[in-house]
Formats: C-alpha cells, structure tokens, sequence
C-alpha cells in the first residue's frame, strides 16, 4: 500500500510539474510587453472556425523608430495609417491578392478599427491584443479575432528586435490561400486618371508626433514612402511605393479608452463623409469622400462630381485630422 501510495504521489507531481512547465512557456511565448495589449484568457488553439471565403486578413502594423523596418508591407493591398496615443501613427494592412511569408511586428487593436473593418465580409483581423475593456467589442464584433490568444502557433518571437516590437505573424497559418482582389470590398475603383490635377513631386502629411512622406518615382511609378524621415524600405532594401496615395480628411476624437499612462485614445471616424487628396501619376487631384454606413465601403468623387479612380497597385490611406 505505501509503495502504491508513493507511486501515484510522484506521477501526480510529475504531472503538476509539467503543466507548470507547459504554463511558463506559453505565457512567455505571448506576453507583449505593455498593459494595452492586455489579452483575453490563453487559448492556444486556432481562431473558432475557418476564415469564410473571400475574407481579407488585416493586420496591425507598429510604426515607431524601433519597429522598423517593417516586413510584409509591400505585399498588402491597402495600407491605413491612423493617429493613436500621444501623436503616433500606427498602421493597418489588409491583404487579399498576395499573402507574404510573414508580416509584422505586429501591435495592439483600436476601437476605431472595428468601424473600419465593417466594410469587409468577415475579416480576420490579427493583432498582439488590446485595452481590457475592449477586448469584449473585437470578440463580438463580426469579424474572426486573430491574436496570439487565439492563434499563437502562427505568430513568432523575432532576435532581431526587442520586446514589444518583435512579435510578426505567418500569415499563411491563418488564411490557407489569398481571398482573391473581390475580398477588397473598399469602394475603391480603378481605372485611367481623370483630367486636370496639380503637378505634385511630394507631399508629407502630419500627425503631432509622427509624419509621412510620399515622393513620386516616375520610374517606379509610384510613391515612396518615408516615415518620420526614415525611408519605408522592403526586406531586400528596395522602398515601398504605392501606386495612390489618399489623404482622407477625417474627425479624430477622443474614445472612450486610455492608455496605462491615462494618454485618451483616439477614434478616427471613418463613417461620413469630407475631403480628400488623391495623389497618382505624379499628381494631385481634389476629392470628395463619403461612406454613408460602415457596412460599406467608401467611395471618392472628383471636384466636378466624376468618379476618381485610383492607378492599378497598393493603395495608402492616410487619416488626417479634418480642419476644424
């Protein structure tokens, strides 16, 4: 009986041991670094349910000094740039037509993104995590949350730079194959560029504490962007170059969320409508946009009232405050 007794006692420790062990590593696999990617409770399993057809992934992008340079930017159909805490941008890529080998790093989900994401059937939207209190609105938004507590085999830890901003994505382990360019239901037409527009070699747009820098490249056809100064650069150093850049005019408020420090989020308001630049062809050209429900896209008109189609490539969106 003590032999009996003392067997069942050393597995039952060797079995708490191992779970600890089990605990300890997957903890330390998605711990990211910062309260506002707090997470939902640990799952190591895939996202509930396989994303439907014709979903697009979107993906949230860091865009401070020590993120850079990113990797898989160049591959995403539509890159979103938005205003967050403390004056700093952060970026959100939407693939559909080409899915790279890895994306990231990868960073925490605003309120404001799941108002942009309406316009989308499903997306799944991959992210580090969020504010606590916002957690529960991504999960019953409709959409397929995608973060390291629900899909943790497809993210990865990189040596190359430090925690927080180190955590990239396999998009491949989330969406088997690209939805295909019907995914991308932005309201975005494409097509040859209207009459007029104002010659334009650069423009940079502001945030308080971060900018952008769009230069046009007639042999690349496209814009090369530079962020904060720095050149947006791909993994074999070549640049990121757009073939339109929008600058949308849009109201950035304060949301209902806080940073640790207290900082207010802000909301950027994608449903209305405003003003807008779109930049093609080494040009610039006046617009008008609207969005009347966030269930659909959002379509731009000319300063006469004709369609403005945009030039066949990766597309910017760039969020700026409207003036007041």
């Amino acid at each position: 009986m003590r032999h009996g007794a003392r067997r069942r006692r050393t597995a039952l420790t060797a079995a708490l041991v191992a779970a600890a062990m089990t605990v300890s590593l997957t903890a330390g696999c998605t711990r990211h670094g910062t309260a506002d990617d707090a997470r939902a409770p640990h799952r190591t399993t895939a996202p509930t349910g396989s994303a439907p057809p014709g979903a697009p992934l979107a993906v949230k992008i860091d865009n401070v000094p020590e993120a850079r340079p990113q990797t898989g930017l160049d591959a995403a159909d539509v890159v979103y740039t938005e205003q967050v805490e403390g004056g700093l941008s952060r970026l959100m890529a939407v693939y559909a037509t080409t899915m790279p080998e890895s994306v990231g790093p990868v960073r925490s989900a605003r309120e404001s993104d799941l108002e942009l994401l309406r316009q989308f059937a499903e997306p799944t939207l991959a992210f580090s995590g969020a504010q606590r209190k916002l957690l529960p609105l991504i999960h019953q938004a409709p959409l397929r949350a995608a973060s390291p507590d629900e899909a943790a085999d497809a993210y990865y830890r990189s040596a190359e730079k430090g925690a927080p901003h180190n955590l990239y994505l396999h998009p491949a382990r989330l969406l088997p194959s690209a939805p295909g360019r019907a995914a991308l239901t932005t309201g975005f037409h494409y097509g040859p560029a209207p009459a007029g527009g104002t010659p334009e070699s650069s423009r940079t747009v502001r945030y308080p504490s971060a900018r952008f820098t769009f230069t046009w490249s007639a042999r690349r056809g496209g814009w090369l962007v530079a962020m904060d100064g720095t050149p947006t650069v791909r993994s074999d150093g070549s640049r990121v170059a757009p073939a339109t850049v929008v600058v949308q005019y849009v109201r950035i408020r304060s949301s209902r969320f806080h940073d640790t420090l207290g900082s207010n989020t802000p909301y950027t308001e994608t449903v209305g409508s405003g003003k807008a630049e779109v930049l093609r062809d080494g040009r610039s050209f006046d617009a008008t946009w609207s969005r009347p429900a966030a269930t659909v896209g959002t379509a731009f008109k000319t300063a006469d009232g004709g369609r403005m189609d945009f030039a066949d490539g990766q597309v910017w969106v760039v969020f700026a405050a409207a003036p007041s």
